[in-house]
């Protein structure tokens, strides 16, 4: 975990969110040895993949069961402290895509979300939160897709600019917009 402090501690946050956003994943991990599992149930870490195709115009996403809406694709680090490498596992598990270049040398994007409770195969999950870090991917759009049954529904495409319509989980709108503004410079 001493690697991912590292990698944190030195991301230069975009905006004051994603500096407030530092400051608590840095004060969790340092009262948390146990962050990077999904045991603490106040928060764990997750990773997500932004994969847009090289134009630039659309980004690939998944059509989430649990929250009914269409969603970035990522998950849990399980105590895996190299979270590329689970955002990596999680867009190939979650979409079927193995062929993606990443664009961004290290850290894309970092957010702490909410999680509200929900049911996850039949077991009840209490609200937490995802310590999120996001990376950066390209990938050819034109490349075979499959679903993950038990968690999503459909993998597709989304045009950058239908996000904000296609997406109806409203606290994440904004989450997806910065992202989309961030990328314009790679």
């Amino acid at each position: 975990m001493e690697r991912l402090y590292k990698q944190i501690k030195e991301y230069t946050p975009y905006n004051r969110q994603e500096a407030a956003d530092k400051a608590l994943m840095l004060a969790f991990m340092e009262r948390n040895p146990d962050a990077l599992h999904r045991d603490n149930l106040a928060g764990h870490f997750a990773a997500t993949a932004w994969v847009v195709n090289p134009q630039r115009t659309k980004v690939l996403m998944i059509y989430h069961n649990i929250y009914n809406s269409w969603s970035w694709a990522g998950g849990h680090a399980d105590g895996e402290s190299d979270l590329l490498a689970v955002a990596r596992r999680e867009i190939l598990e979650e979409t079927g895509l193995a062929d993606m270049k990443l664009l961004c040398d290290g850290i894309f994007a970092i957010n702490v979300l909410a999680v509200e409770r929900h049911i996850k195969k039949g077991s009840p999950v209490a609200t937490h939160l995802h310590l999120d870090v996001e990376y950066l991917f390209e990938a050819d759009d034109s490349l075979p897709l499959k679903i993950k049954q038990d968690e999503n529904s459909a993998v597709g495409w989304v045009n950058i600019e239908d996000i904000d319509t296609a997406v109806t989980e409203e606290k994440m709108k904004p989450v997806y917009a910065l992202l989309c503004e961030k990328m314009k410079k790679y």
